[in-house]
Parts: structure tokens; sequence; C-alpha cells
């Protein structure tokens, strides 16, 4: 108790030794801490933003009835590995290489992807997945020929409006590298009335 008191009467007196500032300077010193402080922020957001997360625009109607035109979106890559259902953005060298794509992940490396066109059903490894998300069945076959096995570091990707999208059924595209991945979508940001995670 008695060291208590010790070290609170030092720091009382330490407080006393220090020389007040002038209200202006006191002002002056304050701005200053807090321009400091904002600056700080600002270089970890912008950081942020360079290096981990990105705001991307949807174009077309190959994500309805999941994303729709013009929808911005949250897309990051930071420790990210594809899975399916994921939606993810990337780009492609052989088809429209100066625009991003945004489709779902439907298949991973070494999984086995076959379509039945007739029946409109996707099977992965011989199973007919169930797809709550697409806007109608998949009855456009595009180029697939299949059944088909994803490479490693390769993923299949579709659109949820499937017969109104351009995905891995078509040969330009294909199996989609992972490196080209620039990252997963994770929430709509705008418009600001339909902000919603990404699913």
């Amino acid at each position: 108790m008695v060291k208590k008191e010790q070290k609170s009467k030092k720091r009382n007196n330490r407080e006393k030794e220090l020389p007040k500032l002038p209200p202006e300077q006191q002002l002056r010193l304050d701005l200053y801490d807090w321009i400091q402080s904002l600056m700080v922020a600002l270089v970890i957001c912008v950081a942020l933003f360079i290096f981990a997360v990105r705001v991307i625009d949807v174009s077309g109607s190959s994500m309805v009835p999941t994303l729709h035109d013009g929808d911005k979106m949250i897309v990051s890559n930071l420790f990210y590995k594809p899975k399916y259902g994921d939606i993810v953005v990337f780009k492609t060298d052989t088809y429209d290489p100066d625009r991003a794509l945004v489709k779902r992940v439907i298949a991973t490396e070494g999984q086995e992807i076959s379509l039945d066109f007739d029946r409109g059903v996707v099977y992965i490894n011989g199973s007919p997945i169930e797809e709550d998300y697409i806007a109608e069945l998949t009855t456009t076959k595009l180029d697939f020929i299949g059944p088909q096995t994803v490479p490693e570091g390769c993923v299949f990707v579709m659109g949820d409006n499937r017969n109104a999208s351009t995905d891995s059924r078509k040969k330009e595209i294909g199996m989609v590298d992972e490196r080209m991945i620039l990252g997963r979508a994770y929430y709509v940001v705008f418009p600001v009335s339909d902000m919603r995670p990404v699913q």
C-alpha cells in the first residue's frame, strides 16, 4: 500500500514538473497528433486496397440472379484458395484479356466434371450437384465435351445465368489457372440499397 502511494506521489510530482503549454500551442500539438494518426490510417487503407482488397464492377448478366450488371463488390485474394461455390474474379489471355470475368467455381483440381445438357444437370465425380443459385438449368453446351478432369492448379467455372454465360464450357476460357484469379467476391457494396454478402 505504501509503495502504491509513493508511486502515485512520484507521478504527480512528474506531472507538476512538465511545463504547461499555452492553449494555442497545445491546440497545434493536438492537431498535429490527429493529422499524423489520420495519415497512418490512410496509408494502411491504401496498402490494404492495393495488396489485399479491390472493388470490382459486375458487367453483364452472366451471374444473374446472384449478381447484377453494375453491382460493385469487394474482392480479396488474401490467403485465398479456391473452393466449390466461391464466386471469383479472374482474367484470361485467350478471351477478352482486357476484362475481368466474374463466375462461380464449380469444380477444383482433380475433380471430374460432366454435364447432362438434356436434363440440365451438372455432375462432379459422377454425383449430381444441387444448384439453388442458378437462373435456370444448364442446357447450353457451348464447346464442352466431357467428362473432363480439372488439372492441377486450375478450376472449372460457370456463370449462374447458365444459358447466357461464357465460361469454362467455352474453349477460349476452359480451365482457369488459379494464378489468374484476382480474388474471391465477398460483399456487394453498391448499390447501397442492395448491400449484401456474396453467396
